[in-house]
């Protein structure tokens, strides 16, 4: 039987990985609508990383194709079934509060730290070293290998849904973007849309009903509904005296909460911005929502009517609430625990247009449908329009499929730990797949910085990952 030390084929590539990994991470892969052309559907950065990958792979001697800028793919081997590793190459705008320029990749204290580092570029640099060096080794294989690259998994998926519109389904794989040992169940994901028509008053907009009361006229938090906003600001007019107390109040409520904020007043105009706490939208309980917080100080002023409508919605199902419980869907079970709910932007301009997207997460042994059902009525009694944006069903595979035992496998024997199955409210590229898990890069015990400022990968977790990664690979198409 042949013996390979995989983590020594690792040792023997590190400096071309790391090398090779900060060119990836410099590329700012973030969607934008103002450079989305032909052959660049999310916009040029994230088209830029896209051909980077290919190039290397190409370059590294796999078969390599690209799907209209959609997604790519790298292959190797040959046989009738088909091996899938689902990566994606995009990342979340990068925020703000960086230690060192988010694309300007920098290693210290033994982790490499950029956007992407952890989610997905750091893992999708280590697949593809998996793979060339089982393919370096020349290791016989009976089912063909393929590296699958997706280039919005942050933004919609509408990269997997073209890819497997012309591509053919693998027969089994994993998806290098979330945690070990394994994650076999995937909480189902919801996108909601909330907007509270304006009211009016013989078809005038109803806004500041008397000079007691302060207007509100913009308010905007979070960029993506999948991330905890770590960002609010709030635009305010009145009075020089009453924008003196909000100023004041301001200020004292920052520090009753422990939270920084800024109050800029300059005559009958004040700005308020509140500094949250970043997360993952699956995990808002490990942020501070910005935004909510900012709406809880305005629901205390005498702002307009108009404004006091859609802060005291806002204030009645979010404050405090990260688990659907005043929604009515707080729901739980053993598999994959309970639901979440983040409200990741919240926009609003006087005069009509506002909203609230909500991301949320619906335990395994749940459907979508009637938990939206019950979003939408409690919240159209309250008279809100609720929009249902998207919604993926949860995922989950067998703890007894071959899949899963393999890799179990290889994780015990590389790691010495044993292989316990996880659930997860992330979504990963593997509920594409009909045999799909979630495989690594996160051991158990780090901290999870995906989405976070400051996001970074573990040097020694990235060499450990992708000596697990070649076994792997190895094991599931020998």
């Amino acid at each position: 039987m042949m013996m390979i030390n995989w983590q020594q084929e690792v040792e023997n590539r590190k400096e071309e990985l790391f090398s090779k990994l900060k060119e990836f991470l410099s590329i700012r892969s973030v969607e934008e609508e103002a450079s989305k052309e032909e052959g660049a559907p999310f916009g040029k950065g994230v088209a830029q990383a896209l051909q980077f990958i290919l190039d290397e792979s190409k370059a590294a001697g796999f078969k390599t194709k690209n799907l209209d800028g959609f997604a790519g793919h790298a292959e190797m081997g040959e046989g009738e079934e088909l091996i899938g590793i689902l990566c994606h190459v995009d990342v979340v705008p990068e925020g703000t509060g960086w230690t060192t320029p988010p694309y300007q990749p920098t290693i210290r204290n033994g982790r490499i730290y950029a956007r992407g580092a952890v989610d997905d570029k750091g893992p999708t640099m280590a697949a593809l070293f998996a793979a060339r060096i089982v393919k370096d080794l020349g290791l016989p294989l009976n089912r063909r290998v393929r590296l699958i690259f997706g280039a919005n998994e942050e933004t919609g998926w509408k990269c997997v849904e073209h890819y497997f519109a012309h591509e053919e389904m693998p027969t089994l794989g994993f998806a290098p973007d979330a945690d070990f040992p394994i994650i076999y169940a995937e909480k189902g994901i919801m996108g909601i849309r909330i907007h509270l028509p304006i009211a009016t008053d013989h078809g005038k907009n109803v806004g500041k009903q008397n000079e007691s009361q302060i207007l509100l006229s913009r308010f905007q938090a979070g960029y993506r509904s999948n991330m905890v906003p770590e960002t609010a600001m709030a635009e305010l007019h009145g009075s020089a005296g009453q924008l003196k107390e909000v100023e004041e109040g301001f200020l004292h409520y920052c520090k009753q909460f422990q939270l920084e904020g800024h109050a800029k007043l300059t005559g009958e105009q004040i700005n308020l911005q509140l500094e949250g706490k970043a997360a993952h939208g699956s995990m808002p309980e490990l942020g501070i929502n910005a935004g909510v917080m900012l709406i809880h100080f305005l629901k205390g002023l005498n702002i307009d009517d108009e404004a006091s409508r859609w802060v005291n919605l806002i204030d009645q199902f979010f404050y405090e609430d990260t688990k659907g419980a005043k929604l009515g869907v707080a729901r739980e079970d053993e598999i994959s625990g309970a639901l979440t709910n983040n409200a990741g932007v919240l926009s609003y301009e006087q005069g009509g247009k506002n909203e609230v997207q909500l991301n949320l997460r619906y335990p395994v042994s749940y459907q979508g449908g009637p938990i939206f059902q019950q979003v939408q009525e409690v919240l159209q009694a309250a008279g809100a329009e609720v929009e249902l944006l998207s919604d993926q069903a949860p995922h989950h595979v067998n703890e007894d499929d071959e899949l899963v035992t393999t890799l179990q496998r290889v994780y015990e024997e590389q790691t010495g730990q044993p292989a316990k199955l996880i659930a997860i409210g992330g979504g990963t590229y593997a509920r594409v797949l009909k045999r799909g898990v979630a495989y690594g890069p996160v051991f158990p015990g780090r901290e999870d910085v995906a989405h976070q400022r400051d996001e970074y990968i573990e040097i020694d977790d990235l060499l450990r990952a992708t000596a697990i990664y070649a076994q792997a690979i190895y094991e599931l198409a020998k």
